[in-house]
C-alpha cells in the first residue's frame, strides 16, 4: 500500500496530470488495493502543491533566462509572450475577482488547467504569493472533490437518471 501512496504523490507532482490523474489511479485497483479515500487526497494535494512555490518564484526567471538562448530561445520566449498575453486577457476578464478567477482555473478539471499551469499565470500576473497558493490550493481541493466524484461514477449515476 506504501508504494501506491508513492506512486500517487509523484503522479500529483508530474505536470498536466496532477492530482487530477493520481485520484483515479488511487481509488482504482491498478497496482494494488484502492486506498482510503481521506488519506489519498492528502497525499495528493500535498504532491500538487509541493512544486508551487518553485513555479511561481522561479519558473519566469528560467523562461526569462533562456528566452536568448540558441535552441530553447524560441519556446522560451513562446511560453513568455503567450503567458504575459493569457495573464493580461484572464486579468481583463476577471477584473477585481482575479483569485475567483484563479481558484476556478485550477478547480475545474479540463485540459490545461491545473496547480502548475494556474500557478504560472499568477506568476506573469504579480499577483500575491499568499492570496494565489490560497486560490490554487482551494481549487487543487475542488479538482480532487470532482476528480473523486467522477471516479466513483456519480457524474454517470446523474447522467443516467436525468438521461
Amino acid at each position: 500500500m506504501l508504494k501506491k501512496y508513492i506512486l500517487v504523490f509523484i503522479i500529483s507532482m508530474i505536470p498536466l496530470i496532477e492530482l487530477r490523474g493520481a485520484i483515479p489511479v488511487g481509488l482504482s485497483q491498478l497496482w494494488g488495493a484502492e486506498l482510503p479515500i481521506l488519506p489519498l487526497y492528502i497525499v495528493c494535494i500535498i504532491g500538487n502543491m509541493l512544486p508551487v512555490p518553485a513555479i511561481f518564484f522561479f519558473a519566469r526567471k528560467v523562461l526569462e533566462w533562456g528566452a536568448d538562448k540558441k535552441i530553447i530561445g524560441k519556446f522560451f520566449t513562446f511560453c513568455l509572450e503567450k503567458g504575459e498575453k493569457g495573464g493580461k486577457k484572464l486579468q481583463e476578464k476577471a477584473g477585481r475577482g482575479l483569485y475567483l478567477a484563479l481558484f476556478l482555473f485550477v478547480g475545474i478539471p479540463l485540459p490545461g488547467t491545473g496547480a502548475w499551469t494556474g500557478t504560472l499565470a499568477a506568476s506573469f500576473l504579480d499577483m500575491d504569493f499568499k492570496k494565489s497558493t490560497i486560490a490554487i490550493m482551494a481549487g487543487v481541493v475542488l479538482a480532487g472533490i470532482i476528480m473523486g466524484l467522477a471516479s466513483a461514477g456519480v457524474f454517470g449515476a446523474i447522467g443516467a437518471v436525468f438521461h
